[in-house]
C-alpha cells in the first residue's frame, strides 16, 4: 500500500495549540514507525512483526527508501486489539526498566481542564489522568510513540 503526503511547505499554518482540540505537530503527516520500532512497542521480537504485516495483520505502506512503515493509528488499533486477544503469541517478558513503558497512544479523552491518556506498551494498558494543558504542551495524538513513567502511584507521561 502506498501513501502520497501533501507538501509541508503548502500546507496551512496551524493555529496555536489552545484552539485546536487536536493539534498536530506534524502538520498534516501521522508519525509511522519501522517494523523495528513496531515491534519494541507490542514488545515482541522484529520477526514476530514482520510476519504479522506479510499475513496483513497490520498495514504498512513503503517510504521513500523502500522501509516498510506503520502508520501510527494504524498501529494503535492493532495493539489494542493485540492486547484484548491476550497478547503476542510469541512467549516474551516485557519489563519496564526504572519503570519506563514505552508505548503508543491508543486513546485520549479531552474535558476542559483534564485529560486522559491511554498508552499501550506491549501488553500493559496504562491510563494517566493529566491537565489538558500538558497534553497540548506535549502534542500527543493517537498513534504517536510515548513513554509512561510511573512513580508511586503517580504515571507521568513524557513524549518520545
Amino acid at each position: 500500500m502506498t501513501r502520497d503526503h501533501a507538501n509541508i511547505a503548502s500546507a496551512p499554518t496551524p493555529r496555536p495549540p489552545s484552539t485546536v482540540p487536536h493539534h498536530r505537530p506534524y502538520g498534516d503527516r501521522m508519525q509511522s514507525y519501522t517494523i523495528g520500532q513496531a515491534a519494541r512497542l507490542l514488545g515482541v521480537s522484529p520477526d514476530t512483526a514482520r510476519r504479522w504485516a506479510d499475513a496483513g495483520r497490520v498495514a504498512t505502506h513503503r517510504d521513500e527508501g523502500g522501509r516498510r512503515l506503520i502508520d501510527g493509528r494504524d498501529l494503535a488499533a492493532f495493539s489494542v486489539e493485540l492486547a484484548k486477544a491476550g497478547g503476542a503469541e510469541e512467549d516474551t517478558s516485557y519489563t519496564s526498566v526504572r519503570n519506563a513503558f514505552p508505548g503508543i497512544v491508543t486513546a485520549i479523552k479531552l474535558g476542559d481542564v483534564a485529560a486522559q491518556v491511554e498508552i499501550q506498551a506491549g501488553p500493559h494498558r496504562l491510563v494517566s489522568l493529566l491537565t489538558r494543558e500538558a497534553v497540548e504542551e506535549l502534542g500527543l495524538e493517537v498513534g504517536m510513540e510515548a513513554t509512561a513513567r510511573v512513580k508511586s502511584t503517580n504515571v507521568h507521561i513524557d513524549r518520545a
